[in-house]
């Protein structure tokens, strides 16, 4: 199988490591982050930073807690000083998931800053805090791998993980096998739970295929269309999942679904599937690809005069990278919306709010804001965690706090201590869309639509919210109206 990407628009075959280079996702080091000045000034701490280079472990400087009220507390002079406290953080810093390696990243900076020079934590001690970053190189054995090494040979206390089921489910399973809380987010949560009916030692936040499917169909319905979809899944466990689940919800609404076979990840020719769209009378596209898998679709289905009215598909195109590197035939293209600078919610950590935090990864980074940047959840509920435990070196007494975990987050409120809804019925979305606790185990924040647009602003697109069926919380002053391909470049 070859390594190159074509790309329509300059005839030119691209390879992957340059696709990489031009989504701005090449692989990631994890590094050091200085303190926030301005939280430290709150906190009445002084800066100090240590860094362990060869584990990728820095332990930055500001006396913070963090409690269900989501305030800060300082730490007298003459505080006990208690044993470090360990955290660990898998993510796909490189490889074919790296676009989720560059929020990852920013957001263990910013945990670092928060966690300070110590926490202190509910046995009255001043813990330092330390942070591993372990990379799973966009593979599922690696992550299984180095999230063993962090519980056997690291020591953690907690760990956090996020980035597709291809990194949450494996690193979950150790954590459960070795008995060591974990808190993860970026999985829809049915698949999250797989075959298990719940964890002992996890604890998840994300939407589930209720939501996804709720706006899917929601979001095609704002286009006047034959309501014949084109379905497109690989062969992953997200893949597997939808494929499986999404064209009987869609039918059941009064669409018609063509799907072909999944295909595999690193798939160059979409012709079949774009041949099979194209007689079938498709103006609709859905599915869940990787980016560099989508880039050739959608590249080739406009080579190939495939025109749809809509296309929504998940993961492909959260990032702006990924959607620059298509250039303007990327106009109109619509994704789930997990996480945005409108939404109204704040830190728990720093009281910063959804658009604060995006002013400053983008001021940081250089990059326009992603909805990945949800991923800033996991520190604070690993934070929240290991603050209000008895003793913080306890995975027991941690694990305590977890189940019982209420706390206003930068993705709202997460509660553990609210009825769990019940199911409608046996299917996997048979589960009100929307927020709400879905099972022990998952609170889910739930999900909006969104759509790239060339608006001639600071960006080539924007991400503009278009609609909140499962997502109540969004604010009908921040929602623009749906619009079809092909739209016009600005």
């Amino acid at each position: 199988m070859s390594d190159d990407t074509f790309d329509e628009l300059t005839k030119k075959t691209v390879s992957r490591r340059d696709f990489l280079k031009m989504a701005g996702v090449a692989g990631v080091a994890v590094g050091a982050s200085a303190g926030l000045g301005g939280l430290l000034a709150a906190c009445g701490g002084t800066e100090e930073s240590t860094t362990t280079t060869a584990a990728a472990t820095t332990t930055t400087a500001a006396a913070t807690g963090t409690t269900a009220g989501a305030t800060t507390t300082s730490a007298s002079a003459g505080v006990e000083m208690g044993a470090e406290l360990k955290m660990g953080f898998v993510s796909p810093l490189t490889g074919p998931l790296a676009s989720f390696g560059v929020p990852d990243k920013y957001c263990a900076d910013r945990w670092r800053e928060a966690s300070g020079d110590g926490l202190v934590c509910g046995d009255g001690k001043k813990h330092p805090v330390s942070i591993e970053v372990m990379d799973s190189q966009s593979d599922s054995n690696r992550a299984a791998q180095v999230a063993g090494d962090l519980i056997n040979n690291s020591k953690v206390d907690i760990m956090m993980v996020a980035s597709t089921p291809d990194t949450v489910t494996p690193v979950v399973e150790q954590c459960e096998a070795g008995g060591c809380p974990v808190v993860s987010t970026d999985c829809p949560w049915q698949t999250y739970m797989g075959a298990n009916k719940e964890y002992k030692w996890s604890y998840h936040s994300f939407f589930g295929a209720e939501d996804f499917f709720t706006i899917n169909e929601s979001c095609y319905s704002k286009i006047q269309s034959n309501k014949i979809i084109g379905a497109l899944y690989d062969n992953t466990a997200d893949g597997n999942f939808f494929s499986a689940n999404a064209p009987q919800y869609m039918e059941a609404k009064g669409y018609k679904v063509i799907m072909p076979s999944n295909f595999q990840v690193g798939s160059e020719d979409f012709t079949a599937q774009i041949t099979a769209f194209k007689n079938g009378g498709v103006e609709l596209i859905m599915g869940n690809m990787i980016p560099p898998d989508f880039t050739n679709f959608w590249k080739q289905a406009a080579q190939q005069g495939l025109s749809p009215k809509a296309c929504l598909v998940g993961k492909a195109i959260l990032f702006p990278q990924s959607v620059e590197a298509l250039g303007d035939i990327a106009n109109g293209l619509m994704t789930e919306l997990w996480w945005h600078r409108t939404f109204p919610w704040k830190s728990s950590l720093t009281g910063e709010t959804c658009a604060q935090l995006a002013d400053d990864f983008e001021a940081k980074t250089g990059q326009e804001q992603t909805a990945p940047l949800l991923h800033y959840v996991c520190g604070e509920m690993a934070i929240y965690a290991v603050t209000n435990a008895t003793d913080p070196k306890s995975k027991d007494a941690v694990l305590a706090v977890l189940e019982t975990l209420k706390l206003d987050t930068i993705i709202g409120l997460i509660d553990f201590t609210a009825p769990i809804i019940a199911a409608t019925g046996p299917g996997p979305a048979d589960w009100p869309a929307g927020p709400g606790h879905k099972t022990k185990n998952v609170y889910d924040h739930g999900l909006g639509g969104s759509q790239w647009l060339m608006q001639g602003g600071k960006w080539k697109f924007d991400s503009v919210p278009i609609d909140k069926a499962a997502a109540p919380y969004m604010l009908d002053s921040t929602l623009q109206p749906a619009k079809p391909l092909p739209i016009p470049a600005a």
